[in-house]
């Protein structure tokens, strides 16, 4: 009997081993600017980062512990850039309502102090507005649970790859960039949706002018020019409306 229990304890440590290999997260660090920070009470500061700018539109809120106690260390940590945020995420990206692309693969989250981890508890992401429909909820779901399967990824595993991400993190001008080229780039998709209705409009009143025109000879008499309209109008397009049926008369008997 423990030798069986010992076997599917093997197994079940391998299974997991091997979902875990196959697992690849990412990571992107975000200015400590970009953070909302609230005073510590009993020794931790509620928290929240808001990010509206594709390819990210989430929420996370949290609370964060003060370093050796101090309430006030964070909040100075932020004014002095020595604090930041590195989202953890599997790739999963997904077409959003305004036809952007979004990675809503997130799961995990930490806040820095000059490089070290902090310690963090209640950890909520959010998915916002325009990728927060069924489609993004299933794959934000799937990637909370593959997240679960990596363990603690702030404990060195991943070093290399979060020191790699803290290198160049968002800040709130490079969101601000990154907005300004959404809004731009939909202005200039409803520009172009504009200027095709309205050529499409211009060539056919251009088609509804030369019919006109070509019944507007002044060398022909009135009845020419009747006949010539009468014509354009049988050759256009006729709209597809339903027959009416004639009724029949009776005979008289």
């Amino acid at each position: 009997m423990k030798k069986i229990i010992a076997v599917l304890f093997l197994a079940c440590a391998l299974l997991g081993y091997a979902q875990d290999s196959s697992i690849k997260p990412e990571f992107q660090a975000f200015s400590g600017a970009l953070v909302k920070l609230k005073k510590a009470k009993k020794g931790y500061h509620k928290f929240m980062l808001e990010i509206v700018a594709a390819p990210w539109a989430f929420k996370a809120e949290g609370e964060v512990a003060a370093p050796g106690g101090d309430p006030d260390m964070l909040i100075n940590a932020l004014f002095d850039g020595d604090l930041y945020a590195v989202l953890a995420y599997v790739p999963s990206a997904t077409s959003g309502a305004d036809g952007q692309e979004y990675q809503v693969g997130l799961f995990d989250m930490m806040l820095f102090f000059e490089d070290e981890p902090t310690k963090i508890r209640n950890l909520k992401f959010t998915l916002l507005p325009p990728a927060n429909d069924d489609w993004a909820m299933s794959a934000f779901n799937d990637a909370q649970s593959s997240g679960s399967l990596l363990g603690k990824i702030w404990k060195g595993k991943y070093d290399r790859e979060i020191t790699k991400a803290s290198a160049n993190p968002l800040t709130k001008q490079s969101v601000r960039s990154m907005q300004r080229a959404a809004e731009e780039a939909a202005a200039k998709e409803e520009e172009e949706r504009m200027a095709k209705m309205a050529a499409k409009k211009s060539k056919k009143k251009k088609k509804k002018a030369a019919v006109v025109d070509e019944c507007d000879d002044p060398d022909m008499t009135v009845k020419e020019k009747r006949r010539c309209q009468m014509k354009a109008k049988n050759a256009a397009p006729k709209s597809a409306e339903p027959k009416k049926k004639k009724k029949r008369k009776k005979k008289r008997e």
